[in-house]
């Protein structure tokens, strides 16, 4: 069984990691940068993502040290090899679908703003996304379970509703049905991610693919719009509920 005070102290981390993302607090009380065209906020979310792994980070080297989060070098391209094919297929329909939809393209950002907003800001959230949701979260719930039958699954099923659950907050001020289609594949995702995670043991590897199914999101940086397109929100809805079946496929397989 899990040591009571190291699930605790890890619960806690995990509270904590979560609500610096989802509120951008503390960075966001005094961190108010504009460069060019690029949203504050951005700037504010990647500090706070950076204080986040500090923190998490000290903790890791004080009182959770012997924690295992999956951080190693090993054997990632063979995990994204096997795993990762589908995510880079998702990817491409979905920044398709989302091209079709937001055209014509009514805004022309800086080139810093695609990298700020586009790529850099989606490797902090699949970085931040990732050790707490998996290499926390269902980590310690797959520990609770301990060696009954279906740990693994169970932690994954409930790490990804509360994932699903956490996205609606930001989905906030959109249409009913985007608020909850956005929960409801943010769930499959985190099916996907769980699965890959239990199979490889590498929270590297789930977090290049989390990166690259954010990558779709690029296109609205050339859109003055926030609003899903229909036929984005449909494809978002088809390929990620796909790669959450994907997921519980490669879960139950022996």
């Amino acid at each position: 069984m899990i040591n009571k005070r190291i699930s605790i102290r890890v619960i806690i981390l995990t509270i904590i990691m979560t609500f610096m993302e989802m509120t951008a607090l503390p960075a966001a009380l005094f961190c108010n940068i504009q460069i060019r065209d690029i949203e504050p906020i951005y700037f504010s979310l990647m500090i706070n993502f950076v204080l986040a792994f500090a923190l998490c980070y000290v903790c890791r080297k004080t009182i959770i040290k012997e924690w295992n989060f999956g951080l190693q070098f090993q054997n990632i391209p063979n995990g994204l090899k096997k795993y990762g094919i589908p995510s880079l297929v998702a990817t491409l329909i979905v920044a398709a679908a989302f091209c079709i939809g937001l055209s014509p393209f009514n805004n022309k950002p800086t080139i810093y703003r695609v990298i700020v907003e586009g790529v850099v800001y989606y490797i902090g959230v699949a970085v931040m996304e990732e050790i707490y949701l998996r290499g926390l979260l269902q980590n310690i719930i797959e520990k609770w379970f301990g060696i009954r039958n279906n740990a693994a699954l169970s932690a994954v099923i409930i790490s990804s509703a509360l994932f699903g659950f956490g996205h609606i907050p930001g989905a906030l001020g959109q249409p009913i049905l985007t608020i909850i289609c956005k929960a409801v594949w943010a769930a499959a995702l985190g099916i996907y991610f769980g699965a890959v995670y239990i199979k490889t043991r590498n929270l590297w590897v789930p977090i290049i693919l989390h990166f690259i199914v954010d990558l779709c999101g690029i296109p609205f940086c050339f859109s003055k719009s926030n609003q899903y397109p229909t036929i984005g929100l449909v494809c978002c809805l088809s390929m990620y509920l796909l790669l959450g079946i994907y997921g519980l496929y490669i879960i139950r397989r022996k």
